[in-house]
């Protein structure tokens, strides 16, 4: 398998059949053919680079990390805190103790609102959420809301699915809290103005929280320039390791809060009177961590920097704008989301056709994308549809696949006709 030249590919043009190369699941038949994979946004396919980093420390330096004083364990302990460093570079943080290794984006928005909402949420205290939030985004919120006496509202969004900014300033005031923004819609596509929402929510004396599971694999992302309290990664949408995710956190923030869970690691000391925690990170990492899976998340991380994420986002800017217009244009199909600042989502209906039986027909095609309310269901109803049928893309796949998703939806209408 090909693998990425570090600093080769930053500078040569992006060729996605080259990069192709490096994920042995692209070649994944089913249906008697090789899948067009199109479900990027539920998970990422893995390159060689991640696939060999976990097994390498299975094979050659099993051990538990921190603490112990054998070869295999510092072994261990320098690639897993090395994986943490990787991702620091990753979200350009300031530091590697304001990364927190959980165990997914939907672990890290639980913790900030488990955290930061029961030590600091009171009664008529509001939270604002954008109506396209995943359903991780707003449950947390809503069990701590229900807690404290506190108020979750929706900021809303147009026709397109775009942040309506007026309507969120005017929302805004001293009963601000908690500011809840998706940074890329996993049903949409949109791009949402994070620095400025951010800028807003701190502004009225709140934090924000960002949810970033749908921008890792597709944006370049700077936690200092959009001056986010607390980010949310996802690691296997990123192309590492399921199980996995990060949460960026403020310095002082993290030193604020209390911690989420409990057990050994986390602590300074015991004793049967009184426990002293750990600084952060360390505090939120209670127990043994899944090693493996952060030294493949690290290594998906130094892929996507390698590879270079402005040069992702260029050509995944070229492909999301050839497939709407290509798909836009079947009769009968309409696309939910239309944003000016989108990436990577065509999300659509079809007149007369649910969309699960979409999913069957291009399943059968060899199609793999995704049907139904995608964790967004208050966004559904904002957008009038029960549901959607969604094909997401990543920098592998090809305006060949496009070509080949747009066919089948074709070969859909034809069959319910």
């Amino acid at each position: 398998m090909a693998t990425i030249k570090p600093q080769a590919k930053q500078s040569e043009a992006f060729d996605p059949k080259e990069v192709r190369q490096d994920f042995p699941g692209l070649s994944a038949m089913a249906r008697g053919r090789t899948v067009v994979y199109l479900d990027n946004a539920a998970t990422g396919q893995r390159p060689v680079s991640v696939i060999d980093a976990t097994s390498r420390y299975y094979r050659e330096y099993n051990a538990s990390v921190h603490r112990g004083v054998h070869a295999l364990s510092q072994r261990a302990t320098e690639a897993f805190e090395g994986a943490r460093e990787s991702l620091r570079r990753f979200l350009n943080a300031e530091r590697e103790t304001e990364i927190v290794l959980t165990k997914g984006c939907t672990e890290s928005l639980n913790l900030v609102a488990a955290t930061y909402g029961r030590a600091f949420l009171k009664q008529g205290d509001e939270v604002l959420l954008t109506t396209m939030e995943h359903h991780s985004n707003i449950v947390p919120w809503q069990i701590v809301a229900e807690e404290k006496g506190a108020i979750v509202r929706p900021i809303p969004i147009s026709d397109t699915g775009e942040v309506l900014l007026d309507e969120y300033e005017r929302m805004l005031s001293e009963r601000t809290k908690v500011v809840g923004i998706v940074h890329v819609s996993n049903a949409l596509g949109t791009i949402n103005p994070v620095k400025e929402m951010v800028r807003l929510a701190h502004s009225a004396g709140a934090i924000a929280v960002v949810d970033g599971a749908q921008a890792g694999p597709h944006l370049p992302i700077d936690v200092q320039e959009l001056d986010a309290d607390f980010y949310a990664l996802s690691g296997h949408k990123m192309f590492g390791p399921t199980g996995v995710g990060i949460l960026y956190g403020k310095q002082a923030l993290l030193e604020r809060i209390p911690p989420y869970q409990s057990g050994g690691s986390m602590i300074r000391s015991v004793t049967f009177p009184k426990s002293e925690y750990a600084p952060p990170p360390a505090k939120f990492e209670p127990g043994t961590p899944n090693v493996a899976g952060f030294i493949g998340l690290g290594a998906a991380a130094e892929y996507l920097m390698a590879l270079g994420r402005e040069r992702i986002e260029a050509y995944e800017q070229r492909l999301t704008g050839y497939g709407t217009e290509l798909i836009a244009a079947i009769p009968g199909v309409k696309l939910i989301g239309t944003a000016e600042h989108k990436c990577s989502i065509l999300s659509f209906i079809v007149d007369g056709i649910h969309p699960h039986d979409i999913g069957t027909v291009l399943d059968s095609e060899g199609i793999a994308i995704r049907a139904g309310h995608h964790c967004t269901q208050p966004l559904m109803a904002r957008m009038g549809v029960p549901a959607t049928a969604r094909a997401s893309l990543a920098f592998y796949n090809t305006a060949e696949e496009i070509d080949a998703l747009a066919a089948a939806i074709l070969k859909a209408k034809e069959v319910f006709a």
